[in-house]
């Protein structure tokens, strides 16, 4: 597979569901993830997406104990 072939992904954390444990960051392989500033509705900052790159391995949803706190996607053109 080519570069002008290659599958683009993107994580998406859900704000509400982050408990801020920082897991997903540390999983992910192209450090495209960070905890944020901003404060979710429990008073905690959240995962936050940032870069590109993205492969789509999942590591981070894997990594994260929230069931449906994060969905990596595939870029459609």
């Amino acid at each position: 597979m080519n570069q002008a072939t290659r599958k683009k992904y993107r994580a998406v954390p859900e704000p509400d569901e982050c408990k801020g444990c920082g897991r997903c960051v540390r999983a992910c392989p192209k450090k495209l993830l960070k905890m944020g500033t901003k404060l979710n509705f429990i008073g905690v900052p959240y995962a936050v997406f940032e870069g590109d790159g993205c492969v789509g391995c999942g590591a981070c949803f894997y990594a994260c104990p929230e069931p449906g706190a994060i969905t990596v996607y595939e870029i459609e053109d």
